[in-house]
């Protein structure tokens, strides 16, 4: 028997409590945006072509600070005249490099997931008490600018420690975005109680899409579509979970933002069947009652 985590056990999505979202719904929708920021020359990095100097890579750095300049606000403003909430997974530096941006999400009423301090940061291989203080940092920042802590994390490169979820739980959030692999919440175990994942997805990701596999922007749209049909379909039968995770630096070029925003307005056409959410909102659902997440 090979090693396990240990933080869940398998459960067959087939054989679990049958409940409904709010409004008698059965398919939870949300839009996730990762708004980042980047070190200059150093540290982790997303690239838009491979093998660039990375002490001086203009190109890259320059394309990865269009998204906090240009294309989170086309993204918020498209997501506004859809009438769809916007969740963003937020390094903590926006604080600090864009503050206009982040005053802007604000306005908007959009949820504010913690995403670390900079994408140029991974937490693979901290202490426990580095990771704590990183944790405990971010936090603060947000509250500090929010006014009240964020209740959900995602952690930058979905790098985690061995303890990360003990962590995030004794540091008082309620859920994660790190774990893909249900269309359910579901709960995880911790040393001091359980902590909830929220479906989060790494194939409606235009990062893995896009980046990662080269796809077009509108066969990632098509992908949007087709995901959601199936799973409007698969959700006559049980309640399930929906994520769309964009990125301002990839989704917010032009090019591509109009043929994701008319997938995401063939989902918002249907708005009367659907719960178009946040993933905090799903999870007051699960903490309501918690017998209903596997």
């Amino acid at each position: 028997m090979p090693d396990h985590h240990g933080r869940y056990a398998y459960r067959a999505i087939t054989g679990r409590p049958d409940y409904y979202w709010p409004g008698g719904k059965r398919l939870a929708v949300y839009v996730a945006l990762g708004v980042e920021c980047y070190a200059f020359g150093e540290g982790m990095v997303e690239n838009l072509v491979p093998g660039g100097a990375a002490a001086h890579d203009v190109l890259n750095a320059s394309w990865r600070e269009y998204g906090n300049r240009v294309g989170a606000w086309r993204i918020l403003d498209g997501m506004n005249r859809l009438g769809l909430p916007l969740t963003i997974l937020m390094n903590s530096a926006v604080y600090q490099e864009a503050p206009s941006l982040a005053a802007a999400f604000r306005t908007s009423g959009c949820e504010i997931v913690a995403h670390g301090r900079s994408n140029s940061d991974t937490m693979a291989g901290m202490s426990e008490a580095e990771e704590r203080a990183y944790i405990g940092g971010v936090t603060e920042t947000i509250r500090a600018a929010e006014g009240k802590p964020p209740a959900g994390w995602a952690s930058p490169w979905i790098a985690e420690t061995p303890t990360t979820p003990d962590t995030l739980q004794e540091a008082g959030y309620r859920y994660l975005l790190d774990w893909c692999m249900d269309d359910q919440p579901i709960w995880l175990n911790t040393r001091g109680g359980r902590l909830l994942s929220v479906p989060y997805s790494q194939e409606i990701n235009d990062s893995s899409t896009i980046i990662g596999r080269m796809a077009s922007a509108t066969t990632f749209a098509d992908m949007i579509v087709d995901q959601f049909e199936q799973l409007r379909a698969d959700s006559d039968g049980q309640p399930l979970v929906m994520s769309v995770i964009l990125h301002s630096f990839i989704a917010g070029q032009p090019f591509r933002l109009r043929p994701i925003l008319k997938a995401l307005a063939h989902i918002a056409a249907t708005r009367d069947a659907l719960w178009l959410t946040t993933p905090g909102a799903i999870a007051d659902q699960m903490y309501a009652d918690p017998a209903l997440a596997a």
